[in-house]
């Protein structure tokens, strides 16, 4: 007779079915500062201002950033939204 055995859950929300889908910001010349973390700020949820302005540092930075991970279905709508922002955005990743 076989067991089932459940693991411990060890990752966050927006981690179940679905899959857990990347949202990528990709730095670019024509988008300023401002721009990018007030609209980081406006599409995604829980993001503040503050924390638009520390994503849109490590856009700076790093190339790029993960600006949210979750569901398929939010992912492809906040991508969406960012991208009709005028944000530079890789293609969506599953994780």
């Amino acid at each position: 007779m076989s067991q089932t055995v459940e693991l411990p859950r060890t990752a966050g929300p927006g981690s179940g079915l679905g899959g857990s889908w990347r949202v990528i910001v990709r730095n670019d010349d024509h988008n300023t500062f401002d721009h990018v973390a007030s609209t980081l700020a406006r599409c995604i949820p829980g993001v503040t201002l503050d924390g638009g302005y520390a994503l849109a540092d490590e856009i700076h930075h790093r190339g790029l950033a993960i600006v949210w991970t979750g569901h398929q279905e939010a992912a492809e709508l906040y991508w969406e939204q960012l991208r009709d922002a005028g944000l530079t955005m890789a293609p969506l990743e599953q994780g």
